[in-house]
């Protein structure tokens, strides 16, 4: 009944709107993790997140995920990552568990400095099956913490084969734009006439 009841409150207020979702950076060299430190949800952020982009510095602020000191902890991080120069996106989460267990992603204060954060937030709370209020809040919604990496970031491998396509394609087209354009300047050259001639021809008349 409190779940349903804060969840319309702040429905009504529009804090779920997804007209205010905001992006995620496409290649973010600075990531915040919010988590226990530990958690099995560490572990897994950090190994799929240096693997698939090892470019990006991260930033650990470790916070208890359930508690009576977890709402604080959680709230001071996410707001500590928003001042920071440079953060690009966080993300937010914790391993499986009951509901009491995630209650803390619950609650109004986590709820709102998700929905407040001028950074996209990633939600990564539990299992597939779990959703909380602050996966309602958040910028995206990922259903494990394994997954919310490989949102967070792209595969450098896949990048890099894209990039030498793009060089690929840009090769052809400039070499195909550069044998049209001397085509062209060789047609003009044949309808120029050569200048002796035509000096020759003006000082004759």
């Amino acid at each position: 009944m409190a779940f349903l009841q804060l969840k319309a409150k702040l429905e009504k207020e529009g804090l779920f709107d997804p007209g205010r979702k905001k992006p995620l950076p496409p290649y973010p060299q600075k990531i915040g993790l919010v988590t226990s430190s530990s958690g099995a949800a560490l572990h897994d952020l950090l190994t799929i997140l240096q693997r698939r982009w090892p470019f990006a510095r991260l930033v650990i602020l470790p916070v208890i995920v359930q508690g009576p000191e977890a709402v604080p902890q959680l709230t001071d991080a996410i707001r500590a990552l928003n001042s920071m120069e440079g953060m690009e996106v966080i993300i937010v989460g914790r391993g499986g568990g009951s509901i009491e267990d995630l209650w803390t992603f619950n609650e109004e204060p986590v709820v709102r400095a998700i929905a407040d954060s001028r950074i996209p937030v990633i939600s990564a709370v539990g299992h597939e099956t779990d959703l909380t209020l602050a996966d309602w809040a958040a910028d995206c919604r990922a259903p494990t913490p394994s997954a919310a990496a490989e949102l967070a970031v792209p595969d450098w491998k896949l990048v890099v084969h894209r990039v030498r396509q793009y060089q690929g394609q840009l090769a052809r087209v400039m070499q195909a734009t550069v044998t049209q354009d001397h085509l062209r300047v060789h047609r003009l050259e044949q309808r120029i006439p050569e200048m002796r001639l035509v000096i020759r021809r003006h000082s004759q008349r």
